[in-house]
């Protein structure tokens, strides 16, 4: 795996990018996160012949951070495209989990030619979460201090012996780097407008479902987005496939890998063949 900066427009941004060919595969993370969360992920995938991209979005990670941007679903939706766009992508499959989930689904939606599969894994953005929830989350986005942090790193596991005083800290100087508190102002004040449920794309989606094939991937333990979410999406979104992994939260993808990862390699062995 390499990791490299990458000019999408005028923003800057960090690239993981593990193996070759034109299976693309590019992985969305969640609010507060960084592309580095999928490290479990990106090789054992490039190892089975998918040529696999994590980026960090606007305001996150390493990439430009800062009030300039419009941040929102629509906006890194936007991004996800031109950064296609600019490295030669022409269609891929999306993995997003949680924002990022909500962030390829309404890629798919705006240019379905450009997808050929999703993996949502607790997604938000299929239902509407309420004002009341939009509000919270608009709070708890810009609490970055280190026991703010380590509370948010609780609640998204379900493990919670994988918290280290090394990944808070991490967390912390990253999530407070120069920038940040515009960036982490600017999606408070979306989600605490309902910014979240005015871009719900579920039932867009549905109209989708059958032409790109849809994973959907849910921790048992998930407190966040919690697995009825997944079932109802499962039902509505004829022909998607929803996988449960147990002894799971928010971040099935990290705290239990080796599932995560054959749970999707075995959808894609027939939706990218």
């Amino acid at each position: 795996m390499i990791a490299y900066p990458f000019g999408v427009g005028k923003i800057r941004t960090r690239v993981l990018e593990a193996g070759k060919g034109s299976r693309a595969l590019v992985f969305l993370h969640g609010l507060g996160a960084r592309a580095d969360r999928w490290r479990e992920n990106l090789e054992p995938l490039a190892a089975a012949g998918y040529h696999c991209y994590a980026l960090d979005l606007p305001g996150h990670g390493f990439a430009d951070k800062g009030a300039d941007f419009p941040y929102g679903v629509p906006g890194y939706a936007g991004f996800a495209r031109e950064f296609m766009e600019q490295a030669g992508i022409a269609e891929a499959g999306l993995i997003g989990t949680s924002l990022g989930g909500h962030i390829a689904a309404s890629l798919a939606c705006e240019r379905p030619e450009l997808v050929r599969a999703l993996v949502l894994v607790g997604s938000t953005g299929l239902a509407p979460v309420g004002v009341e929830a939009c509000r919270a989350i608009g709070q708890n986005i810009r609490d970055t201090t280190r026991d703010g942090i380590a509370r948010k790193l609780a609640y998204v596991l379900s493990d919670r012996s994988l918290i280290t005083e090394k990944w808070v800290e991490e967390e912390y100087r990253i999530n407070n780097s120069p920038g940040s508190a515009e960036a982490f102002a600017r999606l408070s004040e979306y989600a605490t407008t309902a910014g979240l449920d005015r871009d719900v794309v579920g039932p867009r989606l549905e109209g989708l479902a059958g032409s790109i094939p849809i994973l959907l991937v849910w921790g048992a333990d998930d407190a966040v987005v919690p697995q009825a979410v997944g079932e109802e999406a499962r039902a509505a979104l004829k022909g998607s496939r929803l996988v449960t992994i147990r002894r799971a939260g928010h971040l099935p993808y990290l705290e239990k890998s080796r599932e995560f990862n054959a749970a999707v390699l075995d959808f894609l062995s027939g939706a990218m063949r």
